[in-house]
């Protein structure tokens, strides 16, 4: 909603940026054909324009993060806001309604207009001159011209005033004035809402009406009987609304611009003043900046100089081989010596007892002691460097790990993250569910249909031409029997060559079905996992947050690769019909042949 609003602005400024410019700079300039062009080319500038972004790139240096391999942390302020239910009205879905109320009017009156035209047009005679259509016709309406149409009522005008209008009304027949007409009726339609649009149309109109004038007296030898023209059509207010019509209102700066002596060349600098606008109207509204984290490198660096709290998390699934590398860690980074000892697991692997003392130095020795039947809580080690590099450690238990923790005045929360190297870890959240990958229908070549030699191909028996011959017909049953006993002899091979494609192709769809029942199965988890996973995200940290938006990019990633493996999928489905319908052509061609035989 906000980019369709963002679009709007966009475009109505750009529309008022091109009137400006005509108003104050070339409405009074006798370049007709250039002012043409320059109204039609802002109304597609400002449609065009507003998509064109340029986005600039600008490296910042890596936020701080935790090293860790096995957690990271989230810190944030928590401040609680109490929340009240209260009715709030939409106000961009009410500026949306007004908008589709205006435009549906005015698509309807575009309609009823286009109705009117046809209406003046229906059941006229026309006549066929050169490339223009004359239609006459009686009713009371000013002449107008609609593409190669020019419609009059001749019974109105003597016969010099008649060829002014037809002179006249051959210039926008000629130059396709219609188009620009209808154009800026559609701008009116879209844009409807912004003043200056309809200003902007009366200003292409009433230029067209320049072109065609200025073209027509031309050819006009008397110039004044052609003014008198203008002056008397002024009296006829009836017109047709999407046409080129002879009348309009402004008759007195036609007749101006008439006599006006023709503009300096040097005056078409003015149509060059629009373009420092349009630089100044890119640099200001069409350039996106984003803020991007310098090399991985440089972002280990900054890591590794900013770490300020470390956690090492034990849980009921962690292993041997991890608890090992926990200890390693330890006296590596803090020079923390832990001993891991009482370490006890269930049938499934799940620890159920566990002892680590931590000594830093010659510090107090604290200890995690956990003991029982039941798979262990969550339980880890905090390391928090002050700003003067002296080290707290910290233990907790119970499942406290999980939960938010306060740490000196912060609240932090430690997650499991999913990199494999702790000098790259960084701030990390929950990965979403991955999609399963639909299973591919086992493709492959089928067995070549048996060769049939025509040569050895028993020729069947010609009735005889009388059927009330009985001999005749007695023997032509004997040879049709022996025809029939030798052809038995060809159909072993066809019927092994179908029996064995249809195994070979019954194995295959046996595989696929049962795949797809696990990948349907899969899908209904993944599914589920999802719902719940978003509804987690939400509930956490909101449809605003930046976590929330990173876990949907990732959601949105693993999405696509799905699509791709779902046109794999389809596309593969595609060559086994391909085959099919080989498989098919084969047994069709075998048929014909054997009844050609």
């Amino acid at each position: 909603m906000e980019t369709l609003f963002i679009f709007i602005a966009k475009s109505s400024g750009l529309l008022v940026l091109f009137y400006c410019a005509y108003y104050f700079l070339l409405r009074k300039e006798t370049f007709f054909n250039s002012n043409r062009w320059f109204l039609l080319a802002g109304l597609i500038t400002s449609v065009v324009l507003p998509f064109l972004v340029y986005t600039k790139i600008i490296w910042v240096d890596p936020a701080p993060v935790a090293n860790m391999k096995y957690a990271s942390l989230y810190v944030t302020n928590v401040p609680r806001i109490s929340e009240q239910e209260s009715f709030e009205i939409n106000w961009n879905y009410v500026i949306l309604a007004v908008y589709t109320i205006g435009f549906l009017a005015l698509l309807i009156k575009f309609a009823i207009d286009f109705y009117s035209l046809s209406s003046v047009l229906k059941g006229k005679k026309v006549q066929q001159q050169a490339d223009f259509k004359f239609v006459d016709i009686n009713e009371n309406i000013a002449p107008f011209s609609y593409f190669d149409y020019i419609v009059y009522n001749s019974s109105m005008y003597t016969q010099a005033e008649l060829e002014n209008i037809i002179e006249h009304e051959k210039v926008h027949s000629d130059q396709n004035h219609t188009i620009d007409v209808l154009i800026a009726r559609v701008f009116c339609v879209l844009f409807w809402f912004n003043p200056i649009i309809w200003l902007y149309k009366k200003a292409i109109l009433q230029n067209l009406e320049f072109i065609a004038d200025n073209e027509a007296a031309k050819k006009i030898s008397d110039k004044k009987a052609y003014q008198y023209t203008l002056l008397k059509i002024t009296t006829h207010e009836s017109c047709v609304a999407i046409t080129n019509h002879f009348y309009q209102s402004l008759i007195k700066k036609r007749i101006v611009m008439l006599n006006k002596n023709q503009s300096k060349k040097r005056n078409y600098w003015k149509y060059y003043a629009i373009i420092p606008a349009l630089v100044a109207f890119v640099l200001l509204f069409q350039i996106k900046t984003i803020a991007q984290e310098k090399e991985r490198e440089e972002r280990k660096e900054a890591t590794e100089k900013t770490n300020q709290i470390d956690v090492y998390k034990i849980k009921k699934t962690t292993t041997d081989q991890e608890l090992k590398e926990i200890a390693e860690k330890l006296k590596k980074n803090h020079n923390v010596d832990v001993v891991i000892s009482n370490v006890k697991r269930n049938p499934a692997k799940e620890l159920t007892a566990i002892k680590v003392n931590i000594q830093k130095g010659s510090g107090e020795v604290q200890t995690i002691e956990i003991e029982g039947n039941h798979p262990i809580k969550s339980c880890g080690i905090v390391v928090t460097t002050e700003d003067n590099g002296s080290k707290k450690i910290d233990v907790i238990t119970d499942g406290g790990i999980e939960k938010p923790i306060i740490i000196g005045n912060r609240i932090t929360e430690a997650r499991e993250t999913n990199s494999a190297d702790t000098q790259e870890s960084s701030v990390s959240l929950v990965a979403p569910p991955t999609p399963p990958a639909p299973p591919a229908f086992q493709n492959g070549p089928l067995p070549q249909a048996p060769p049939v030699d025509m040569s050895q191909m028993p020729k069947p028996p010609v009735p005889p031409t009388n059927h009330t011959d009985k001999v005749a017909m007695a023997k032509f049953n004997k040879e049709m029997a022996e025809f029939e006993e030798k052809m038995q002899a060809f159909e072993p091979k066809m019927s092994a060559y179908q029996k064995q494609v249809e195994e070979i192709m019954s194995q295959r769809e046996g595989i696929y079905e049962k795949e797809m029942a696990k990948y349907e199965v899969a899908m209904d988890k993944f599914n589920a996992d999802m719902d719940k996973y978003n509804q987690d995200m939400q509930e956490k940290y909101g449809k605003d947050s930046k976590e929330y938006e990173v876990n949907m990019k990732q959601y949105e990633i693993d999405m696509r690769r799905h699509e791709i493996n779902m046109k794999q999928h389809a596309k593969d489905m595609k060559q086994h019909e391909k085959d099919m319908i080989l498989y098919e052509r084969e047994l069709r061609k075998m048929e014909r042949e054997s009844k050609k035989s």
